[in-house]
């Protein structure tokens, strides 16, 4: 089985619809792909819509979290997208991405950079708007070649100069209330450094001991020594290792299934799931 556990679509920053990610997985061969748009589930209808026979879609999402002032990804598998406290906790992180949008661009006009609210919006389209989608803008307009190029302390990344906080879940809070929903949570890249600061392996640990399912060790983001490094905590902490491409179509150089989880990890993830299911692909429209 070929399992990619980390996709992205335009329902937040992705660039290929729910619809043309399931599509695109099947031809390339994929058996298993996850869902799994920043804080939200709204592309999960379109995808089952149209899910091709031969592929299994996994729901979930990436919801946007922050320890001690790092922040940090966790994703959440086969919760119950209706339950209340959840559900009202991913609306509040969502709602607080426009006014931070705003809030960037604004910092970017000051260093003079001509980018409006108007250009992001386009960009981000039906999607939950995010850093991404600024990023695409800085690109549009010749201020940096590459969306990755924007995530510098020259502009976008953590405690860069147009960078804006959002409201962020505590990912202690975020285990509890995936949990409560008959999730599973998985930490996303835990040591992509590129992207900014990172959470000490002591706080891994203390996840761990609060009931995290697993860490995803095979990413882009990690190096063949930090992913021997991970695989090695996980051991020491009993974590399930997953892998997956990260997969957000043409804005980042990722393919789907560049990298993958394990069958019987996969197997681990869906047995330790009460709040939803995987649904096999029946030949959609």
């Amino acid at each position: 089985m070929r399992i990619d556990l980390h996709t992205h679509s335009t329902a937040s920053d992705g660039t290929d619809t729910p619809a043309e990610l399931v599509r695109k997985a099947s031809a390339a061969g994929l058996d298993v792909i996850a869902l799994t748009d920043h804080d939200t589930t709204r592309g999960h209808a379109e995808a089952l819509s149209v899910l091709p026979a031969g592929l299994t879609l996994v729901p979930g999402a990436e919801l946007s979290c922050r320890l001690d002032g790092v922040s940090m990804h966790m994703l959440a598998y086969l919760f119950d997208p209706e339950e209340p406290a959840l559900l009202a906790e991913r609306e509040l992180v969502r709602d607080d991405r426009v006014p931070r949008a705003q809030g960037m661009i604004a910092k970017l006009n000051a260093l003079g950079v001509p980018v409006t609210w108007e250009q992001v919006a386009r960009i981000a389209g039906d999607g939950s708007v995010g850093r991404p989608h600024v990023a695409s803008a800085l690109v549009e307009l010749g201020v940096v070649p590459t969306v990755s190029d924007a995530f510098t302390h020259d502009w976008l990344a953590d405690g860069g100069r147009a960078y804006m906080e959002k409201h962020e879940t505590d990912p202690f809070e975020a285990l509890r209330l995936v949990k409560n929903a008959g999730g599973v949570v998985v930490f996303a890249h835990p040591a992509a450094s590129k992207r900014g600061r990172t959470v000490p392996e002591s706080a891994i640990a203390e996840l761990a001991e609060a009931g995290l399912d697993g860490i995803e060790v095979d990413h882009m983001d990690h190096d063949p020594e930090t992913r021997a490094r991970l695989r090695g905590l996980a051991k020491e902490l009993g974590l399930l290792v997953t892998g997956s491409s990260d997969y957000h179509g043409s804005r980042k150089t990722c393919v789907l299934g560049e990298f993958m989880t394990d069958p019987e990890v996969y197997g681990e993830i869906t047995r330790r799931a009460t709040g939803a299911f995987p649904v096999p692909g029946a030949g959609g429209a």
